[in-house]
């Protein structure tokens, strides 16, 4: 009975974390740092934590055994931060969000794909009230769209593909191999992407360590590398992309909650009631399963 709950729950988590990243990006930027240094050192700090907790905790060697898994979910952690930065170009704040958010459908349609079959009723009802609860909780209301370049659109859905595929990745990953094992090797690819394409010069000209960089790169490698990355490997194979992909909806209220908290940003009553919607959208599978109807149709 534990496990029923305990990886659900480690899944949104997970998912709670990244909610806090672009908040804390946002704080980085507004004393002058760039969105692209604030990812560098995010991935450079995450790589450093992964190595750190893989030497205490750890006393045989590195297994590269089971490798190709890990390789695609390090670059796709990357890619979906970079991809997500080059939206912002083009999107308003609020509607890069909506974009992202599309991974809950998007993986819900690889889960179909890869095991050939459709999805149940509960996910797809739930995929419904997520949909209809993220417009008004991002404050998507009253946004313009109409002069919305198509490159922000593109880039947006990109970014939700990327995340989307990062959990398939994820749950991939290889069973024999370590937690630690895999933390280290995804955060290893993930922080090489950040070097050939975002900002690695702050590494060294001293942006990092003398300006202060480093505060906010150590909280984007917690929250943003180290505690999704590392309870993703241990939850999405028990739990299905499908329904990982359901319960990480959580990331924008989340999201939300943080802005609120740290930024004083305002939050209106339709965003309020949007957040309420996609909560009751992502606890559907869960209560249900809790009552056992979803067992039971599994048998019927």
């Amino acid at each position: 009975m534990m496990k029923t709950y305990l990886y659900p729950l480690l899944v949104v988590i997970a998912a709670s974390s990244y909610g806090v990243v672009s908040t804390i990006i946002k704080l980085a930027m507004s004393h002058g740092f760039s969105a692209a240094e604030a990812v560098t050192s995010q991935f450079f700090f995450g790589f450093c934590i992964a190595v750190c907790i893989f030497i205490a905790t750890n006393r045989t060697k590195l297994s590269l055994n089971g490798i190709k898994p890990l390789l695609f979910a390090g670059v796709l952690t990357g890619l979906t931060n970079i991809v997500y930065g080059h939206s912002l170009n083009y999107l308003p704040a609020s509607l890069a969000v909506v974009l992202l958010f599309q991974f809950t459908w998007i993986g819900v349609v690889i889960s179909c794909i890869t095991k050939r079959q459709f999805p149940s009723r509960v996910e797809s009802i739930s995929l419904l009230i997520l949909i209809i609860g993220t417009i008004p909780a991002a404050g998507l209301i009253d946004v313009d769209v109409s002069k919305i370049p198509f490159q922000g659109w593109l880039w947006g859905l990109a970014a939700a593909l990327c995340y989307s595929l990062f959990l398939f990745a994820n749950g991939r990953a290889a069973a024999n191999m370590t937690t630690t094992n895999r933390l280290v090797l995804v955060s290893f690819f993930a922080f090489l992407m950040s070097v050939v394409f975002q900002s690695p010069e702050v590494i060294w000209n001293g942006t990092l360590f003398n300006e202060g960089l480093w505060v906010y790169g150590l909280l984007l490698g917690l929250f943003g590398m180290i505690i999704p990355v590392f309870l993703f490997t241990i939850a999405v194979p028990k739990v299905g992309l499908g329904m990982s992909s359901i319960l990480s909806s959580i990331e924008l209220p989340i999201a939300v909650l943080v802005s609120v908290i740290l930024l004083s940003e305002t939050v209106s009553t339709l965003q309020i009631v949007g957040i309420v919607i996609i909560i009751l959208g992502m606890g559907l599978p869960i209560l249900l399963n809790r009552n056992g109807l979803l067992s039971k149709k599994k048998n019927a």
